[in-house]
């Protein structure tokens, strides 16, 4: 088991890709290319980034990779918000991913202010 497989973090981020994935899956066949694809490239690279920063050695290192997961995040989260505007999904379900995203948030900035940053792995 790699370090990253640890952090609550990581898994509630792994969660949440699932669940971008199903969203996406029912988007219309013209956005497969266009803001599913994007949509899940960013949910990708916030979980990413998240295993990514764990193999670095330094805090500032580390905390750097948090901040790409979180700038990911919030990229995601406002693909969401097109999805919504273009009727691709509905309220509930945007506010399901919504709430996730900002639990997912609170804990990366947590990770990332944590003075105890070598000691997560």
């Amino acid at each position: 088991m790699y370090g990253f497989e640890k952090l609550e973090v990581w898994q509630k981020t792994r969660k949440f890709v699932k669940r971008i994935y199903e969203l996406t899956a029912t988007y219309p066949p013209e956005e497969k290319f266009g803001l599913a694809q994007h949509t899940r490239k960013s949910a990708i690279s916030a979980l990413s980034a998240i295993a990514e920063g764990s193999s670095r050695f330094s805090k500032v290192d580390f905390k750097r990779y948090i901040q790409i997961s979180l700038g990911s995040l919030y990229e995601t989260v406002t693909q969401l918000f097109v999805a919504l505007d273009n009727d691709f999904l509905t309220q509930r379900a945007f506010n399901e991913l919504y709430s996730e995203s900002e639990n997912i948030a609170k804990m990366l900035c947590n990770l990332s202010k944590s003075q105890s940053i070598d000691n997560r792995l």
